[in-house]
């Protein structure tokens, strides 16, 4: 008599990318992301933003010093560093007009692309005939109208957005450590 196989998709693999350990560890620390961002979302965010303002700094000058070694695209990546340099130093200085500034730009940026693929999501309904991309560009349309008209609301409830999504993505990829532990 042979025994039921398992189905290959709810096998699980013997060969993981993380030890479970290493999943638990990012999960605590993704509710704990998480809980600053709902616990103190300004201070977090202008937190993130400095963080940022900094990885930009140092990968600005990091590209600067690999010109000694490596002087191909020399123009492009002068360029590229005085770019990095300059935002980092800007955020850096103006940590607090930085975190809004970006937060807007970053709303702004998201109505304005999900305005651009609502319509080509009505260009390909209406020359193909196909109502489902009709109904999707739609919807993208009045998501990005909505973003853009209420930037400033949404600017106010990203950080708990972000909150919210750390503290299920936390969870989640505990649960992952949970079962790769008992695997």
């Amino acid at each position: 008599m042979t025994e039921p196989r398992t189905p290959a998709y709810l096998q699980i693999s013997e060969e993981r990318l993380f030890p479970w350990w290493l999943l638990l560890l990012w999960g605590v620390l993704t509710i704990i992301t998480g809980l600053a961002f709902l616990l103190s979302p300004a201070v977090t965010t202008i937190m993130f933003v400095t963080f940022l303002g900094a990885y930009w700094l140092v990968g600005g000058i990091f590209v600067l010093a690999g010109l000694a070694v490596d002087r191909s695209n020399t123009a492009l990546k002068i360029l590229l560093a005085g770019v990095n340099v300059l935002a980092g130093l800007l955020i850096l200085l103006h940590p607090v007009y930085s975190a809004l500034f970006a937060l807007e730009f970053l709303v702004l940026f998201l109505g304005f692309w999900a305005c651009f693929i609502g319509a080509v999501h009505l260009y390909h309904a209406f020359s193909s005939r196909d109502t489902g991309n009709g109904v999707l560009g739609a919807i993208s349309i009045v998501f990005g109208i909505l973003l853009l008209v209420h930037s400033v609301a949404v600017v106010v409830i990203l950080p708990f957005v972000a909150g919210g999504f750390c503290m299920i993505s936390g969870l989640t990829t505990m649960y992952v450590a949970y079962v790769a532990k008992s695997g």
